[in-house]
């Protein structure tokens, strides 16, 4: 398992430099226990997780982390990863480089080894965070509005689909839902024998 996973990232960081050639990107690949039961995939790496080298470890990071406390879980027994491997910015009008979401061609883009990483990984759940990461995963033009705290069980492996943490600290009367969707989640993993 840890072979297969090395060499997946090793051939992530070929193609990444190849695709990037002469620009100041940085690839973050997931982490984590790599026989977990599950997995959480999240849209993109933000600024925090570009200048780390590590997914969500900023702002949405802290947010998942109080996600996985109200869980009574913690990152060791899960593996997360990210649609898109790099940081999508853009120039705001102050100038500064700001977080953007990323476009259909780089989701489609990095899909390929975001399939090869849930493969790898061998998860009996996944958990969507997000439209982003919901769509590469399934394929399909879902809205994270109308699926939310659902199961896809008929995919292999089965899909959980969450609002992104970072969805909570920008529209604050998601909070109560949210909680609802990580109940809901509890009882999934719950029987699933993750504890």
């Amino acid at each position: 398992m840890a072979a297969t996973m090395d060499r997946l990232r090793r051939e992530c960081q070929d193609f990444f430099r190849q695709i990037y050639v002469g620009e100041d990107r940085v690839l973050v690949f997931g982490e984590g226990s790599r026989g977990a039961a599950w997995m959480l995939v999240g849209e993109a790496p933000g600024e925090q997780e570009a200048l780390q080298g590590r997914p969500f470890v900023g702002k949405a990071g802290k947010q998942l982390d109080a996600f996985l406390n109200t869980l009574r879980l913690d990152r060791e027994t899960l593996y997360i990863t990210n649609a898109v491997k790099f940081r999508p910015t853009r120039v705001s009008a102050a100038g500064r480089t700001v977080n953007r979401a990323p476009t259909q061609e780089e989701v489609g883009l990095w899909q390929p080894w975001l399939k090869r990483e849930i493969d790898a990984v061998k998860p009996r759940l996944v958990v969507t965070l997000g439209n982003t990461a919901l769509r590469a995963v399934t394929g399909e033009a879902l809205s994270i509005g109308e699926v939310h705290g659902k199961t896809f069980s008929e995919r292999k492996p089965p899909v959980f689909a969450l609002y992104h943490p970072a969805a909570v600290i920008y529209r604050r009367a998601l909070q109560d839902t949210y909680q609802q969707d990580l109940a809901t989640l509890r009882s999934v993993l719950n029987e699933m024998g993750v504890s």
